[in-house]
């Protein structure tokens, strides 16, 4: 398969050696890729998110030699596995000249049917990849829009609570939690995009970029609690609606305000 246009000479480079390598390991049926690389938008500060496909039988001499087989592929300066974010088969790598970030998933051909989205075949020794991708239909998670009603007013309170105590860090974690797990999800729904966090959603969804500028606070309570707010008046925008424990909340950062006045 032809490599992406948008792919940088290094990038480009390092992926034609990794694919002739690991084509020559019979342990191993495909090499696929996904992220930035399948709209074409790989730039020089994109990852290379890629998918190693294993012989069943071999899968579990794979995965205990993988550290070995990216050491293989470059300089490799560091790698991790993926238990915090909740995916054990990824190891995640950074390699040198240039420095770039690789994720390599390892799976078997079967895994290939429960996906977030379609991956480009880049090597297949045989037709298994294709097939397994046949068998399922790619979907990302969408927001759960009552689940996120049940908690966000919840999650608001909380926040309030930390601004109060003057436990800024906190609530400066709290805010950017209310950002990426219910704002950017919710608006770039809205927008029609992949509701990723707030992944690209300077591009994609500008109007919701700009309101979300505002969710931003400074390292002081005064600013925390205007960027509360302002994750009120867009979580009102994306979810128009009223309830008790709404109003409650809201009259409670109504008190807060009122005592940093006096």
């Amino acid at each position: 398969m032809e490599l992406a246009s948008s792919l940088g000479p290094e990038p480009r480079a390092f992926l034609t050696r990794l694919l002739a390598k690991l084509s020559q390991d019979s342990r191993l049926v495909a090499v696929l890729a996904g992220g930035s690389y399948l709209q074409n938008q790989v730039d020089e500060f994109s990852d290379l998110d890629l998918i190693i496909v294993v012989e069943p039988t071999h899968y579990a001499t794979v995965m205990a030699e993988r550290e070995a087989l990216a050491a293989s592929l470059g300089t490799l300066l560091a790698q991790f596995t993926g238990e915090h974010v909740g995916e054990p088969r990824l190891l995640i790598c950074l390699y040198d000249a240039p420095l770039l970030h690789v994720d390599l998933k390892f799976v078997e051909p079967l895994d290939l049917a429960d996906r977030v989205e379609d991956p480009a075949v880049l090597w297949e020794r045989d037709a298994r990849a294709t097939a397994a991708l046949a068998q399922g239909v790619a979907e990302y998670p969408s927001p759960d829009g009552a689940w996120l009603a049940r908690r966000f007013w919840t999650w608001v309170h909380y926040a309030a609570t930390k601004i109060g105590r003057g436990e800024l860090f906190e609530a400066l974690s709290t805010l950017d939690f209310l950002r990426g797990r219910v704002l950017g999800p919710l608006g770039l729904q809205r927008a029609g995009a992949r509701p990723s966090g707030v992944r690209r959603v300077e591009t994609t969804s500008p109007e919701l970029a700009e309101r979300l500028r505002e969710t931003v606070a400074r390292y002081d309570a005064a600013d925390c609690l205007r960027a509360l707010w302002a994750c009120v008046e867009t979580y009102r925008w994306l979810a128009p609606g009223t309830s008790a424990v709404e109003a409650r909340v809201c009259e409670y950062l109504k008190e807060l305000d009122a005592q940093r006045a006096r």
